[in-house]
Formats: C-alpha cells, sequence, structure tokens
C-alpha cells in the first residue's frame, strides 16, 4: 500500500480523521497476515515508510506507525504519506 492520506476533513476533528487512516492501516495488515505465504516462509514482515511525501519518509516498524502518523501531523503537515510492503519471512526464534 503506498498512499497519502489527507490529515483534515471538512466538519471532521482531526484526531479522529487520523484514526480513521490508523484504521485503513491496521485494515490493510490484517488483509495481508490472512493470505498464505510463499512455499518455504512462514509469516508476513512488513517494511513501512512515513513522512510528509514519499521523498522525505522515514523507515518505521509496523508498532510505530501510529505514532509516525500523529508526530507528522503535529508538525504541521497537511498530508501523510504511507507506505507499507509485505514480505514474506522466517519466524524469529525465540530463545
Amino acid at each position: 500500500m503506498k498512499k497519502n492520506f489527507p490529515l483534515q476533513a471538512p466538519g471532521k476533528d482531526d484526531a479522529r480523521v487520523r484514526d480513521k487512516i490508523r484504521h485503513e492501516v491496521n485494515k490493510y495488515v490484517r488483509r495481508s497476515q490472512r493470505k498464505t505465504p510463499p512455499e518455504g516462509f512462514a509469516q508476513w514482515e512488513f517494511i513501512c515508510r512515513v513522512g510528509v511525501s514519499d521523498a522525505n519518509a522515514e523507515s518505521k516498524g509496523i508498532k510505530e506507525v501510529g505514532a509516525a502518523i500523529d508526530a507528522v501531523a503535529a508538525a504541521g503537515a497537511t498530508t501523510v504519506y504511507v507506505e507499507i510492503e509485505a514480505v514474506p519471512a522466517q519466524r524469529k526464534s525465540s530463545g
């Protein structure tokens, strides 16, 4: 998913607009996780970039995307660019 989201909407509180963006991002992640990974892989890993535009988007972990959207909004931007790519990965051993 590569998309520019407006951070303001007429008649809506800015915090609710950011909630809607986070909801759409989470919906995309859930939909991607339901897909079966290719042969030889156990799960999906997400490569994320968030910023004011494509040119200055910074890499973030999937759990940091919501906070990054808030940070872009706090900086006074009118739009936020979100890019999330699902790539197959092996499970990390916890040991």
